[in-house]
């Protein structure tokens, strides 16, 4: 892949990329892509334009080579007189023909719904970061996307993508996967919200919102719904196991039920809670093989039945390039969805919600997500978390309880509204 993204910046003709979100996710693509030889960002969308220019001018742009544009005529005018575009408008980047491909760097289910929609509608290949879209729309994102001849996929970087990458590797091996998962970063605090880790948020110059998200396990349970619905691993319970662990003990802790370990059945999802995996992704497998078992003992990957594969790192957008670089040069995507989901991530009262109130986004004050079996949480009538944020609250909802289709009320002119209803339909009907 080096070699073929210095051909194409020796021969003046990079990948063109057309980017969705400038906040701290967003503005670490741009900063990042400023390094990849072969391909360039040159239109950038948030609703906030300053913020969008200021990505630009931290990657080396001067401010005089940024336009800002909403219209097609003007940006395109813009990019042939060797400018960067920035907007307020998503679906402007995907009607260019001077784009070669879009990735969405938001967490906005939303904003994922309208980048990738139109972004396939024009024939455009679609990179998501933005998994939460993924768990909310992905299958009839990728549905559309394949009857258009474009390509869908989520990126590695994150925990999801770096682990599809590790499962791959693994089950390419032979290997029996019994559990797939992450380490998370923080003690899991469901009822956390951004007063709570406000001081943290403050010294590490990050949104409060989003570092709830981590510390209520939102986060961590869109993440391993995504992997989930991706390789066919269930979630032991609802919420995960989540046990302490460490590289030292997670093969014999993820061991089968029969063998001393918790886990119920092979082919599981899960996250481990420690410091020593915190940030990696791993993937425990059973081998019978003993001759193998000796070679694994031998190569000090662990002893006895069960060995993990561990990554020890993610580089979330940073390394997102490299999917981008994948799918656009090879057609190959990192992550995508089965046709039918396996699990769903469930909207949870976090505190008591009276009538009229609005639900506010990930991390905030009114909802946290949990991971359950997909059929589980229709039979419960479960609201998916990423349709949540801006929902209103029809009926009393107590604390704990999980929040329902029939609780809330939609703005029913929403496109990641319209599509879910469109994938939910899908499934019933068995496509």
């Amino acid at each position: 892949m080096r070699e073929e993204l210095l051909k194409l910046q020796a021969e003046g003709n990079p990948i063109r990329v057309g980017v969705s979100g400038a906040g701290w996710m967003g503005s670490g693509f741009v900063a990042q892509m400023a390094h990849v030889p072969g391909m360039d960002v040159l239109v950038l969308a948030d609703e906030d334009t300053q913020a969008a220019r200021q990505a630009f001018m931290a990657s080396g742009m001067d401010s005089q080579d940024i336009i800002e544009a909403v219209h097609p005529g003007k940006a395109m005018d813009a990019l042939r007189a060797g400018k960067r575009v920035v907007t307020g408008s998503y679906s402007l980047a995907p009607q260019l023909e001077a784009i070669d491909i879009v990735v969405d760097v938001t967490w906005s289910p939303a904003i994922g719904a309208e980048t990738a929609h139109n972004s396939i509608r024009h024939g455009k290949d679609i990179v998501l970061v933005n998994i939460e879209a993924d768990v909310t729309i992905g299958r009839i994102l990728h549905k559309i996307a394949k009857d258009e001849g474009v390509l869908y996929t989520v990126s590695s970087g994150d925990e999801p993508g770096c682990l599809m990458e590790l499962y791959d590797f693994v089950t390419s091996l032979g290997y029996e996967p019994i559990v797939i998962g992450k380490g998370k970063n923080n003690p899991l605090n469901p009822a956390a919200t951004p007063d709570m880790v406000a001081e943290t948020a403050r010294r590490i110059e990050k949104d409060p919102y989003q570092i709830a998200s981590y510390v209520d396990g939102t986060k961590t349970m869109f993440e391993m719904t995504c992997a989930a619905n991706a390789t066919g691993c269930l979630p032991m319970q609802r919420g995960m196991m989540g046990p302490e662990a460490s590289i030292e003990n997670v093969s014999e802790i993820f061991a089968l039920e029969e063998d001393g370990g918790i886990t119920k059945f092979p082919g599981a999802v899960d996250f481990v809670q420690g410091s020593s995996m915190a940030g990696g992704v791993f993937v425990t497998v059973r081998v019978e093989d003993e001759r193998i078992r000796n070679d694994l003992e031998y190569l000090k990957v662990g002893k006895g039945k069960y060995f993990t594969f561990f990554r020890p790192y993610h580089l979330w957008f940073l390394e997102a390039p490299i999917s981008v670089a994948r799918a656009f040069l090879h057609r190959q995507t990192t992550l995508v969805p089965l046709s039918h989901p396996v699990a769903e991530v469930m909207a949870i009262a976090k505190r008591d919600l009276k009538p009229g109130e609005r639900l506010d986004g990930f991390g905030g004050y009114t909802f946290y997500g949990v991971i359950d079996r997909a059929e589980e949480a229709h039979r419960l009538n479960a609201l998916p978390a990423g349709l949540a944020p801006e929902a209103t609250v029809k009926q009393l909802v107590r604390t704990a309880e999980i929040l329902t289709w029939d609780d809330v009320e939609f703005d029913e002119e929403s496109l990641v509204v319209k599509l879910r209803r469109e994938q939910d339909a899908l499934v019933r009907q068995g496509a």
